[in-house]
């Protein structure tokens, strides 16, 4: 391999690493989760991540089986995510215009930056997760997710990786190539200097 399609090649896996940094997902598991009254209530399962500080919620997609309990409906059971103080954020109802209870799967994708929508978590880094309930019913739970998941885009301040994350594959690419490029010139280190004792 020359060293001008090393170098390219490098090129392209660095490119290719840091818009994979930059967009890091982040998936989470809705199986089980209850709703219980409305936004706020003390009931309701909240669910906090650490996405790194300053970090910016650019899509998100879905793929989510849900049941609501009768009389609630499915168009009630809502989602927010929102950034730790609760000052910015998006509230999302996978089964939105059903109004009737009984169980439904809904998959979907939303670029929240073509809809405005995108948002930054603090300083803190936290992405905060509410599920609960546009109307509360009775007491008890009104719905449930039954299975599924829901992943956020997030675009990392700097490229930083938020901490405990594992790098993705494309950066272990670039170590690779980097690591490659360093044994490549080893070689020819010691190409030169067999040529240099031979003279």
């Amino acid at each position: 391999m020359s060293l001008a399609t090393l170098n390219k090649l490098l090129v392209s896996l660095s490119l290719f690493a840091c818009s994979s940094v930059f967009a890091a997902p982040l998936v989470v598991n809705v199986a089980g989760i209850t709703s219980f009254g409305e936004y706020g209530d003390a009931s309701n399962t909240v669910l906090t991540y650490n996405v790194g500080a300053n970090s910016i919620i650019t899509n998100v997609s879905f793929s989510a089986n849900v049941t609501a309990f009768s009389p609630s409906w499915l168009s009630e059971l809502t989602l927010a995510f929102e950034n730790a103080d609760q000052t910015d954020g998006v509230y999302f109802n996978p089964g939105f215009a059903a109004d009737n209870p009984g169980t439904a799967t809904y998959n979907g994708f939303a670029d929240l930056v073509d809809l405005d929508l995108s948002f930054a978590v603090g300083a803190d880094g936290i992405l905060r997760l509410e599920f609960f309930e546009g109307f509360d019913d009775f007491d008890g739970p009104d719905g449930i997710w039954n299975f599924g998941t829901i992943t956020f885009g997030v675009q990392t301040v700097g490229g930083e990786v938020p901490p405990g994350e594992v790098p993705e594959p494309a950066t272990g690419l670039l170590l690779g190539a980097g690591l490659g490029m360093m044994g490549y010139a080893s070689r020819r280190r010691q190409t030169a200097r067999k040529a240099a004792g031979a003279v």
